[in-house]
């Protein structure tokens, strides 16, 4: 199988190109730099608004199209333009380009759980309706509508799929509002006293990055007639509170989880920490899976940093 990635030398990216490459695909990934991109992957740098460039990734043909590339979170907040012409924009030409190359070629929508808003209702299932309140959020919920309708019109076959908090991210700046799950995991593998911006009573909806990538991957070949109409939904992960990662990251660790302070931000908090419980059976029909338990989830996790 010929894939092509977008957003390949990014955290989740590189992972699912390690995987793809180690069962024989061939992989094209794009980029903004090539650097991240593993070798072995043909790599392209360049901005995912050219079409020149998005023409080089489809030139020589395609069978599957992992969509991942953002302006995240708290950049698209402080630059909407940007975010629309990359998330929605971008994208959605990207779709339309893929789909004359390849009539019918499955593609992997990488949406976010910033699609429902907050606050959040006391329970989230395949039922909860999108309310998006941030910028992010709202142009990844216009863009799983156009995944939807390219696949009703026969031009793709289109999945969906929801992130939850994908753990841990690389130390440094990200633009991700919720990137203090990941700070989390450098801090205390370092031996660091950390302040968490939420509270020790913070819930958040968690999932490997290693998880994460095998559910890409999963998502390649499953078969859409076991999701809803929609071809959208939320990845099952495991609901747990700040406290409770914070003494699993640190008795994997060897370290004492007083090192960890708490400093909520409640603004942060209602976004990012307030999650409930989760229920995700149309991603479980369909094949999709999380960590298990937060033990092996922390366990992944801290192998990837």
């Amino acid at each position: 199988m010929r894939v092509v990635i977008t957003g390949a030398g990014g955290f989740v990216g590189r992972e699912i190109v390690r995987l793809l490459l180690a069962r024989g695909d061939a992989v094209v990934g794009i980029d903004t730099a090539a650097g991240g991109i593993p070798a072995g992957a043909r790599a392209i740098a360049g901005d995912l608004g050219d079409a020149a460039v998005r023409a080089a990734a489809l030139d020589g043909g395609c069978d599957a199209l992992i969509h991942l590339a953002t302006v995240p979170g708290g950049a698209a907040e402080a630059d909407p333009a940007a975010s629309r012409r990359i998330n929605v924009d971008a994208m959605y030409d990207l779709l339309l380009e893929a789909a004359e190359a390849n009539p019918g070629l499955r593609v992997v929508y990488a949406s976010s759980i910033a699609v429902f808003g907050d606050p959040l209702p006391a329970l989230v299932d395949d039922a909860t309706p999108l309310s998006p309140k941030m910028i992010y959020g709202g142009h990844k919920a216009m863009m799983e509508h156009a995944v939807a309708m390219f696949s009703n019109r026969g031009l793709i076959d289109g999945v969906t799929v929801r992130l939850p908090g994908i753990l841990a991210r690389p130390k440094g700046p990200s633009g991700m509002k919720s990137a203090f799950m990941s700070d989390l995991f450098h801090a205390l593998k370092a031996g660091d006293a950390f302040t968490c911006p939420v509270s020790v009573a913070g819930t958040i909806w968690a999932q490997s990055v290693g998880q994460c990538a095998r559910n890409f991957v999963h998502a390649l070949t499953l078969d859409t007639a076991l999701l809803p109409p929609t071809r959208a939904v939320t990845l099952p992960a495991l609901c747990v509170t700040m406290g409770d990662l914070a003494a699993q990251i640190a008795q994997a660790c060897g370290v004492s989880p007083t090192l960890v302070t708490y400093a909520p931000d409640a603004a942060l908090e209602a976004a990012f920490a307030a999650q409930p419980p989760l229920h995700t059976p149309a991603a479980e029909r369909a094949g999709f899976a999380h960590d298990g338990d937060l033990a092996t989830l922390v366990a992944s996790a801290l192998s990837t940093i």
